[in-house]
């Protein structure tokens, strides 16, 4: 690993949700000198990588992140494919649509389709929320045991009185989710929403992604219909990346017992 990049990658992170941090902040959170911080949100703020306040001291994410992210998301095959069929899914439904792939312990929603009723909504194209709390994540855990497993080596974090923090009981969850190829959440990233979540694969049988739709909590849970249409999209996104069944199989958990490094 090179510590440059670490480190500016760490400031990165630190600084992202709209956090605005100054240098004292920044050094205190990398337990690095502030001149050393300094040095790296200046190298970041030449590249656009990093912008200070107008008239402050702190600092926050920069404009360029922005044009990364939009480049990023116009090679991603699966968003390209998946757009018609999930503004279908909308259209059918009547509800906001999402298409998320894995990203550490998160999922990133990689295309938001918002609900087809003319109300003013929010975009949610490139936000993030933690995998064990979306029904998203909980269909790229259950299709990944061995992401699942190194998830819940950590503790989980609440984010609502109904997030899911015990580790046996999102296990339960999980083998549930690879029995019936789809997943739910009611309220456990946001209060008032919930989800529910279905499988995408590539011509391999991956689950690269999931694909799902959000409805009000008052109104869960959804209509038969609403599954039905919702599994039909994931197996034609899924058709049109190559896959030649759905749904998907659960992957094998690697096996690292050859890894010359182990032990």
């Amino acid at each position: 690993m090179i510590q440059a990049i670490d480190r500016a990658a760490k400031v990165l992170q630190l600084l992202q949700g709209a956090r605005h941090l100054g240098i004292s902040e920044l050094s205190a959170a990398l337990d690095l000198p502030p001149s050393t911080v300094h040095g790296i949100v200046a190298s970041l703020r030449t590249h656009g990588l990093v912008a200070k306040e107008p008239h402050g001291k702190r600092y926050m994410l920069g404009p360029a992140l922005l044009k990364l992210s939009n480049v990023y998301l116009d090679t991603l095959d699966v968003r390209a494919r998946a757009m018609r069929w999930t503004r279908e899914l909308s259209r059918r439904t009547g509800l906001a649509t999402r298409l998320g792939a894995e990203l550490f312990d998160e999922v990133i929603i990689i295309e938001h389709n918002g609900r087809p009723d003319g109300s003013q909504q929010m975009p949610e194209t490139g936000l993030s929320i933690p995998a064990h709390a979306s029904a998203m994540g909980k269909v790229l855990l259950a299709y990944n045991p061995t992401l699942a497993a190194e998830l819940m080596r950590k503790p989980l974090r609440s984010l609502t009185g109904d997030t899911i923090t015990d580790a046996a009981v999102l296990t339960l969850q999980l083998a549930q989710v690879a029995e019936r190829g789809l997943a739910s959440e009611e309220q456990e990233a946001v209060l008032g929403e919930s989800s529910l979540a279905a499988p995408v694969a590539d011509r391999s049988g991956t689950v690269i992604a999931a694909v799902a739709v959000v409805l009000p909590s008052s109104e869960w849970p959804p209509e038969d219909n609403v599954l039905n249409v919702l599994r039909e999209t994931a197996r034609n996104i899924s058709r049109e990346l190559g896959a030649t069944s759905w749904p998907p199989r659960v992957a094998e958990p690697e096996d690292d017992s050859d890894d010359p490094e182990v032990g």
